[in-house]
């Protein structure tokens, strides 16, 4: 016979333990939910989420569901075991439950049902294994389209009145307020005040910055709507009054223009209403209207002086308040002066032009003339001519009429001395060379050929 000893007993113990507080683990249930609070619209239908799971075998399911208001015991409203539905009489048509599903269907939804659902589920095998879960169930009527009002409607001069925006809504539950400006949500400020519920807003004072487009923007859990825009009026101004031209030159207040230019001023500010413009001319110690709005044109030929003083005033006829700006139009004559500098300007270049071009044709021509010249054309002529055509010219006389040589002059070279030393060594008959001649130097022979017939006719 086998027997333990005290040690060995302690551990089976220990193991039967661990044993069936695993066993006790695996096996219990577990109830979930999406989430504890739910928004549901009233007049539609609404589902109650609940999941469960357990792994051991269940000989029963049993689910029920429960209800409860603040400060109210709960009711029962139906239950099941197994597929098997038992709901309570007074709400059989209202609830619906699907076994084994533990969801409950509720349809239609009223304000009513609003409150704590409570879902206990419980499984018998050996012994039985319960579990429950709370859901908070809200119920809300979508918002409609709110409505904004101003007060006063017909609009405040700044730094004077205070304006008041009210919004309403005509439908919905649990609404939240939030105002926008230009389409940005408007927080508190010390000109923005709101009520305990943000469905008012207080504007003290108004003032030009708070000019804008303005929307109440409600909702709840289950919507969302915004107003249509509305636009406070405030009466402000004049602001920035200045004056601009669409010509001449501008440095601060004074503006020049050239004679005969006509010219034409616009006087603006930032007003609401618009302003009511007056043009007034200053001189000689006097001032006087000239014209009303807020466009002025001056024609430059026709002012009596060349400096001329002006003024604009700005006025708004409901906050009382008016500007003015002083400014200075000075003609001059630069347009002429252009005019004249342009035409001298053209009448120098025109003789620059013409000495230029004097320039260049004369030293074109010089060029030609040193590159061609004439004396030296005759030279080439005469020394391609042959010999004896010179020694004829030297030696001719007797001419019957000299009228074919008159005005002709021919030069002719002698050789060189070594050449005419050879050439008198071997004289030939016939030659036109005189014997003893000096050789040594160039002799230039002009040959003339003049009629002397008249001057013998006169001797005799």
């Amino acid at each position: 016979m086998l027997s333990w000893s005290p040690l060995a007993n302690f551990f089976w113990d220990l193991q039967c333990k661990i044993y069936f507080l695993l066993v006790g683990i695996c096996s219990a249930l577990k109830l979930t939910v999406p989430s504890h609070t739910i928004h549901g619209i009233e007049g539609q239908r609404l589902r109650l989420s609940v999941d469960y799971n357990f792994n051991t075998t269940a000989s029963e399911i049993q689910i029920i569901w429960l209800f409860e208001r603040p400060q109210s015991n709960p009711k029962y409203l139906l239950g099941s075991v197994n597929q098997t539905v038992v709901p309570d009489l007074e709400y059989q048509h209202k609830f619906t439950l699907i076994p084994p599903n533990a969801s409950l269907i509720i349809n239609p939804l009223h304000i009513s049902d609003e409150g704590n659902y409570i879902v206990k589920v419980n499984i018998r095998r050996n012994g039985t294994i319960a579990a429950s879960q709370k859901i908070q169930v809200a119920v809300d009527v979508p918002v409609a389209k709110p409505i904004v009002r101003t007060e006063p409607s017909s609009g405040v001069v700044e730094y004077v009145g205070n304006i008041t925006l009210k919004c309403t809504v005509g439908k919905g539950t649990r609404v939240v307020y939030q105002w926008m400006k230009n389409g940005k949500p408007l927080h508190a400020s010390p000109n923005y005040t709101f009520s305990s519920n943000n469905a008012t807003l207080l504007i003290v004072p108004a003032v030009k910055e708070d000019t804008g487009n303005y929307s109440c923007l409600v909702s709840n859990p289950v919507s969302a709507m915004e107003s249509e825009i509305i636009a406070p009026i405030i009466y402000y101004g004049p602001y920035g009054l200045r004056v601009k031209s669409d010509k001449g030159v501008n440095i601060g207040t004074v503006f020049t223009v050239d004679m005969g230019e006509v010219i034409l001023f616009d006087c603006s500010a930032d007003s609401n209403p618009p302003n009511t413009y007056l043009w007034i001319q200053r001189g000689d110690n006097t001032t006087h209207v000239i014209k009303y709005g807020p466009h002025l044109e001056v024609v430059s030929d026709k002012v009596t002086q060349k400096t001329m003083d002006y003024m604009c005033c700005a006025f708004n006829n409901v906050t009382g308040k008016q500007d003015e700006t002083h400014f200075t139009v000075i003609v001059t004559s630069v347009g002429l002066e252009k005019l004249a500098q342009k035409g001298k300007s053209l009448s120098s270049l025109a003789v620059i032009t013409g000495i230029s071009l004097f320039l260049i044709l004369a030293m074109a021509f010089f060029f030609i003339w040193k590159r061609y010249q004439p004396y030296k054309v005759i030279q080439q002529k005469l020394q391609s001519r042959p010999e004896a055509d010179y020694r004829k010219a030297q030696t001719f006389s007797g001419h019957e009429s000299a009228l074919d040589d008159f005005g002709i002059y021919e030069f002719v070279a002698i050789p060189d001395p070594a050449s005419s030393s050879r050439v008198s060594s071997h004289s030939v008959p016939g030659s036109d060379f005189v014997p003893g001649q000096d050789m040594l130097s160039t002799i230039y022979e002009v040959i003339e050929h003049v009629p002397e017939q008249p001057q013998q006719d006169h001797q005799q």
